[in-house]
């Protein structure tokens, strides 16, 4: 079977247009992306009609562009990846058509990515300006936050995830954006409150840590977002608008020391030496700082992608196709989208 060079790749599983050219390497050598928080805010959160219609919109534009900007030609690809699962459905329909036509009329392999794969392979992309510090040919364990999963992972090796935790209730980055609409903040909230915390003190306010100290790798943070409504009614819009560093403090150090504690046990339990952290929540400077630290003092190999990596883009979608193709895997034009992962997808102890 010859060996698949580059790949388009192509992520539409939220409200994100993301379109990307990825080496089997992992080097990223086009990546383009359009976000639509313009046409969702004013609604306070993703309205999948809308999202579907953007991407529709903004697909094909996007691929054009990448193709001139990144000076590559259809003859330079060997496959067509494309997310088509979970995700919303008419997002993933926008995304899963435009990468089946392409396949047929370009008569290119084609091949459907697992969004949490991708994540959880992220940090392992390569650029002019980042490099990963370790391969994904060794094992480790992989904690993927996002506005709507919050799991984590033992990678025993390529292809083989095992979920070993993950959170009951709400993500992690929901809780944020959740709390950021209690604010007054706006959508997305989550990049909102973390600025705002800088300016804070963690422990004006006490805030719950549901699960923290149990024995095992689940986590919970509806009872969080339950605390800070209660004493958001509390204090009122005056006091609130005093403290608004505070409470914006008060509230990650909440969140990311939960996350870094059932990272810690992950870890303990497991007997792995190296961890990655992913997803939109891994963008998050305090939790940055907080696995740095931590990683640093238990003689750990931690990577966090850089922020244009950690939310939902097409390159990390890439670099899971142009692997598995070469693995020998294709898709059919049977291939459809799924609102959830796929049975085979990930092994599970939880």
């Amino acid at each position: 079977m010859q060996t698949i060079e580059n790949v388009l790749a192509i992520e539409t599983s939220c409200d994100d247009t993301s379109v990307a050219i990825v080496h089997r390497s992992g080097r990223v050598l086009g990546l383009i992306s359009a976000n639509q928080d313009q046409y969702h805010k004013v609604f306070g959160g993703i309205v999948p009609e809308i999202a579907s219609r953007n991407h529709t919109e903004n697909l094909l534009p996007l691929i054009e562009q990448l193709l001139a900007t990144s000076q590559k030609k259809w003859s330079n690809l060997g496959g067509i990846v494309v997310t088509n699962r979970p995700g919303l459905i008419g997002s993933l329909i926008v995304g899963v058509v435009t990468a089946k036509t392409l396949s047929q009329t370009l008569n290119l392999p084609l091949l459907g990515v697992n969004h949490l794969e991708g994540h959880i392979l992220a940090p392992f992309l390569k650029d002019d300006s980042y490099q990963p510090t370790f391969s994904y040919d060794e094992r480790f364990v992989a904690l993927a936050v996002s506005g709507g999963h919050s799991s984590i992972y033992l990678v025993e090796k390529l292809f083989d995830y095992k979920i070993i935790g993950h959170t009951l209730d709400d993500a992690a980055g929901e809780a944020f954006d959740k709390f950021a609409k209690m604010l007054g903040l706006g959508f997305p909230g989550g990049q909102k409150v973390d600025n705002l915390s800088k300016g804070g003190d963690a422990s004006k306010y006490s805030f719950p840590r549901s699960m923290m100290k149990e024995d095992n790798l689940l986590m919970s943070f509806s009872g969080l977002k339950s605390s800070a409504h209660r004493l958001l009614q509390q204090l009122g819009p005056e006091e609130i608008g005093k403290n608004i560093n505070h409470l914006c403090a008060s509230f990650q150090e909440a969140v990311t020391e939960v996350l870094i504690s059932k990272l810690d046990q992950a870890v303990n339990k497991n007997k792995v030496k190296s961890v990655v952290i992913t997803g939109g929540v891994s963008a998050n400077s305090r939790l940055r700082e907080l696995a740095k630290s931590w990683a640093t003092k238990k003689s750990l190999h931690l990577m966090i992608p850089p922020i244009r990596y950690c939310t939902d883009n097409a390159a990390m979608i890439g670099l899971a196709g142009v692997l598995r193709l070469n693995n020998g895997e294709r898709h059919k034009m049977q291939l459809g989208p799924s609102p959830s992962p796929w049975e085979t997808d990930f092994r599970t102890e939880v």
